[in-house]
């Protein structure tokens, strides 16, 4: 954990040697002196990534960052791996934008695939030159070399010399060689073993730091007060409504933006509910219940095709029968369960901002641009929050962070409420699917259609909200994130077209929410692929195998595991059995994540109560093919908590509002699954 006096030369006094500076000890030493050192955070360079102190004790600069699934155990693995030293000596450091390269937002289920393949060329790569620096000082070739938990010798036990011992002083000039052979999974030590996770005992006894719980020096506590319409201007202000409250400092107005400052939290909390201030009035909003014609009628910008087979339209025109449904889905907030949290400080011109956003680099481009600053003289320091999946409030609560502190020239602590979490968060837009299928006289499936209706943008950032309402300057375009993954189906059929028509505008301002796009446009698939098995007389399974490429042997593999877990019955299409009040089936899904990466395939049980129409999943049986596993206990752990949030989103989730602005703003009127609710998961 960094404090606030924590900087880059700071860390290098530290006693780590940094492997790659191309420096020599003259010229090192000199920039010690003068304060002028820096970090590489260079992607091509090893140094970039891993530093050996003279113990030889590791550190691994991730710019891929931890958001509680176990991803900073599993990176520490990657990098004992391919160093052959314990897990033990592995220090991870993450997204510290003065620390860590440039890896990207952590998303997509790409830390591992990507970021740690990063970490692992990085090693591999340090571990040879390392080898090869043994061989000359032991006067022995390289193949009759070896390590051993960051000892090289000839054997183990004989007299070798430590990473620690091979750094010193020195210094290694290393371009990370991007074909290095990695090694083969028949040496594997720590990846592919379960590894118990760093962050779980300190969080199991309350000694795990979040980003809610971290405090710096001579720090003020702030409270955004939001406008009640979410268009709306601010008016008037009255400072004289809150000039009794013990320890407030100021009351801040910028545009639109407002906010109070005090010594202490429950100052500003009292200020929050006292200060009187006169908006004008707003309903920009669609009516919630004409929400689906909203989006129906918004205007279309362009049609993109996601997959294309055949002529679908001469095969729907020419079916002996057709069949057509529509799914939507609802708008969902994030809900994390801790509100966002930041602390911003301006010192000498340079911004530090200690953050939970899942994008720190991105997020010191957007701060840079906000206060005209060039990108070096901001940095972002990740800490984990309590809750985050996608682009939740963090960057906002970082913004609305340096806002006040640039004002009060003190570091400033900005706390989110429940109310500003649920009603201020990015949303999950709404997403509508019509789909249609046609079938020759046999009731054969011949065509397959779906058309999604999507926000249109462009990747990149979300816009924040202190910039838009102090009218600072900043980017300002829709940034819903991968809202047409898996639009695209994982089977062959003689006829597909799978479209997205991309609308101009959604009712809120959208963002990535866990998995965007995925699991709607999955669940709708998936559904209607039922829909035609029923039309067929084939049972959900069945369909599935003889619908998926033929060459694709891990997805059949997948679901025919499936089927054996689950004593999945075959033959005519199931349906439902139970008392009169009670009915219980089951149900399938299978997904090929992006059509090229993970296969998923998994069987629920469920009872739905008929008098009240609640549904309980009370069982899911799951396969899963990832490829490579890391660590098998923290993908046991994705795997539980995917299924988790997912049957909360589908089964309880549903954003609230009016025309004017979000109204469903505690866990009352936006229910999230309970722990009751939480089914037994096989895997």
């Amino acid at each position: 954990m960094f404090d606030i006096s924590s900087s880059r030369r700071g860390f290098l006094k530290g006693g780590a040697v940094v492997v790659g500076f191309s420096l020599l000890p003259q010229a090192a030493q000199l920039l010690a002196q003068t304060g002028t050192q820096e970090k590489s955070v260079n992607l091509d360079q090893v140094d970039g990534f891993l530093a050996i102190d003279k113990t030889g004790q590791v550190t691994v600069f991730s710019g891929k960052v931890d958001l509680g699934t176990g991803v900073e155990t599993a990176l520490a693995q990657m990098a004992a791996e391919e160093l052959d030293v314990a897990i033990e000596r592995i220090t991870i450091i993450q997204g510290d934008t003065a620390l860590t390269p440039d890896q990207g937002t952590t998303y997509g289920s790409m830390s591992i695939t990507n970021g740690g393949l990063q970490i692992r060329q990085a090693a591999a790569t340090a571990r040879q030159a390392l080898i090869a620096k043994a061989a000359v000082r032991l006067k022995v070739g390289i193949d009759h070399l070896q390590v051993t938990n960051g000892v090289i010798s000839t054997a183990p036990g004989a007299p070798g010399l430590s990473y620690g011992e091979l750094v010193g002083g020195d210094q290694l000039n290393l371009p990370i060689a991007t074909n290095v052979v990695l090694k083969d999974a028949m040496q594997y030590r720590s990846i592919g073993k379960s590894a118990a996770r760093r962050d779980i005992p300190p969080k199991v006894t309350g000694d795990f730091t979040y980003m809610q719980d971290f405090k710096v020096p001579e720090m003020l506590h702030a409270r955004v007060i939001r406008p009640p319409a979410m268009g709306a201007t601010l008016i008037s202000v009255d400072e004289a409504s809150v000039k009794d409250i013990p320890g407030l400092l100021k009351v801040v107005r910028e545009g639109n933006f407002l906010a109070v400052v005090g010594k202490t939290e429950w100052s500003a909390i009292q200020a929050t509910k006292t200060l009187s201030a006169s908006w004008t009035n707003w309903t920009g909003l669609p009516e919630q219940e004409k929400l689906w014609e909203h989006v129906r009628a918004t205007p279309v910008t362009n049609t993109e095709v996601s997959s294309k087979l055949g002529d679908t339209g001469a095969a729907l025109r020419s079916a002996h029968r057709t069949l057509k449904s529509t799914y939507d889905f609802a708008i969902h907030t994030h809900g994390s369960i801790g509100p966002s949290c930041a602390i911003a400080q301006f010192k000498d011109g340079d911004l530090t901002c200690w953050t939970a956003s899942q994008g720190t680099h991105a997020l010191r481009r957007q701060l840079a641009v906000m206060f005209k600053l060039d990108p070096k003289n901001v940095r972002a320091i990740y800490l984990e929050g309590a809750g985050c999946y996608g682009r939740n409030g963090h960057e906002d609560a970082a913004a609305d962070a340096a806002l006040l502190a640039k004002i009060m020239n003190k570091p400033v602590r900005v706390q989110w409420m429940r109310a500003d979490e649920h009603g201020w968060d990015p949303k999950g837009p709404p997403t509508l699917i019509d789909m249609q299928a046609g079938f020759d006289a046999d009731n054969h499936l011949t065509a397959w259609q779906s058309d999604f209706f999507v926000p249109d943008g462009k990747p990149g950032t979300v816009a924040l909200i202190a910039a838009d309402l102090s009218d600072m300057p900043h980017e300002d375009f829709i940034s819903p994130g991968g809202v047409m993954g898996n639009s695209g189906i994982p089977y062959r059929f003689a006829n597909i077209l799978t479209q997205g028509h991309r609308l101009a505008n959604t009712p809120f301002r959208p963002a990535w929410i866990r998995s965007p796009g995925r699991m709607q446009n999955t669940f709708a698939n998936e559904s209607f692929l039922d829909e035609i098995a029923a039309v067929e007389g084939i049972d959900p399974m069945t369909i599935r195998l003889k619908s998926i490429d033929p060459t694709d042997l891990r997805g059949a593999e997948v679901l025919q595991r499936l089927a054996t877990i689950s004593k999945w019955q075959a033959g005519a299409y199931p349906r439902p059995a139970g008392t009169d009040e009670t009915v219980r089936g089951r149900g399938l899904a299978y997904v090929k994540y992006d059509l090229s990466k993970t296969y998923v395939a998994m069987v629920a049980d469920v009872e739905v109560n008929r008098k009240t129409g609640k549904i309980l999943a009370r069982k899911f049986y799951v396969t899963h093919d990832c490829g490579l596993v890391i660590n098998p206990d923290g993908t046991r752990n994705q795997i539980e908590g995917c299924i988790v949030q997912t049957l909360s989103r589908t089964l309880r989730e549903e954003l609230k509002f009016d025309q004017s602005t979000v109204t469903s703003r505690d866990w009352a009127s936006y229910p999230i699954l309970t722990f009751p609710e939480v089914p037994e998961i096989e895997i």
